[in-house]
């Protein structure tokens, strides 16, 4: 029985060669072929910065650093993503405010987030807000910018699944003050590990480059050391593997979106049945992941034991901040929220551009059986 994974790193031999190429040159570091693959992002995205780094987490942290945000000051965040998010808000000493999302689209809305600011009082102050485009499916870009002007608010996106996602400004990562991307191995675009910022403010993308690289910048006779920092420097090695993955990033999208048609139609009766909730369709969505949100009749964990069993691998989608034990303490309210219960029913299925509708049929079929004899 062949495994069906939850996604593949789609990496052909020529992204292998040019990574061999680099290892072989001996220039290792952050040089030529990072700046390249920057110039690369930056035209892709359509923004006149970008600044590779050594993952999505780090890109989120430099971003709230390089806009001064830290402590005494608040952010909201989504309640149902990765730690991650949450974990840069509180790693340069700022408080999380914990906003939940929409049960369709997974994402925060201008709506939740403004009446989170308006019931916001605490002693701290609102400084930015962190919206996530959850597993490709952008945010309202319009409406947030909006409320983000309107609140006089950074606006930060935590685009890490979104590469290649669009919005009303164009390409997801326009129209907010910076973006933050990963290209994690379940990203359709990896590098291993690694991240991205892209920003049209140039002094934003200097302070990014200085704090990426211990604080240094280029001096007269050298290097200067004007502020503390850690290193969250690419590899040229890795930029490599990015750079030569990147003109095939839209090919990619629409291949997922195809599946994800084929996912839908399929999915449709279950649904009807009452069995699962299907995710909204959106302009402009990348489908870094397929998630679906189970009925409560059925147990998430015993649903993905199952599906493993037949050599279907399964997962949960993402979790509720407020009830992991590094933020439970930011928890708005004791009610069940919308990402308490994505996080508990939340299935995310199979999804990768090397996948076939056949595949995509073979998951739905046993998916359908597995929920039958759970029923």
């Amino acid at each position: 029985m062949t495994q069906l994974k939850l996604s593949r790193p789609n990496i052909d031999e020529t992204a292998i060669s040019k990574v061999a190429e680099v290892l072989r040159s001996g220039n290792l570091v952050h040089g030529a072929v990072g700046r390249e693959f920057e110039a690369a992002i930056a035209a892709f995205v359509g923004t006149s910065h970008a600044v590779v780094v050594s993952s999505g987490t780090a890109a989120i942290y430099l971003a709230l650093r390089g806009l001064g945000i830290g402590p005494g000051d608040a952010v909201l965040v989504p309640d149902f993503t990765f730690p991650a998010t949450a974990n840069a808000v509180v790693m340069v000493g700022a408080t999380p405010v914990l906003v939940d999302v929409d049960p369709k689209t997974y994402c925060m809305t201008p709506a939740a987030a403004e009446a989170a600011i308006n019931a916001f009082s605490s002693g701290a102050k609102l400084a930015a807000i962190l919206l996530v485009h959850e597993f490709g499916t952008p945010c309202d870009m319009l409406g947030f910018r909006a409320l983000s002007d309107k609140y006089c608010l950074k606006l930060v996106e935590d685009a890490a699944c979104a590469l290649g996602a669009r919005t009303s400004f164009g390409m997801v990562g326009k129209g907010s003050d910076v973006a933050c991307f990963s290209f994690h191995p379940r990203k359709t675009l990896t590098t291993g590990e690694g991240g991205a910022l892209v920003t049209d403010d140039p002094v934003l993308a200097d302070r990014f480059r200085v704090h990426r690289n211990h604080g240094m910048q280029p001096a007269e006779g050298g290097v200067a050391f004007v502020e503390a920092a850690l290193n969250f420097r690419l590899t040229d090695f890795q930029s490599a593997l990015g750079l030569s993955q990147l003109p095939h990033l839209p090919g990619w999208i629409e291949s997922r979106r195809q599946l994800v048609e084929r996912y839908l139609y399929a999915l449709a009766p279950l649904e009807q049945k009452g069995y699962l909730t299907l995710p909204a369709l959106v302009d402009g969505q990348s489908w870094q992941t397929f998630m679906i949100v189970l009925d409560r009749r059925f147990d998430q964990r015993s649903i993905i034991v199952a599906m493993g069993e037949q050599g279907i691998e399964t997962n949960l989608g993402a979790q509720c901040l407020g009830d992991t034990q590094t933020h439970r303490a930011y928890r708005a309210t004791l009610d069940e929220s919308v990402a308490q219960r994505l996080a508990k029913q939340g299935l995310a299925l199979p999804l990768c551009e090397t996948m076939h509708p056949v595949d995509i049929d073979r998951v739905t079929s046993t998916l359908a059986r597995c929920l039958e004899d759970a029923s």
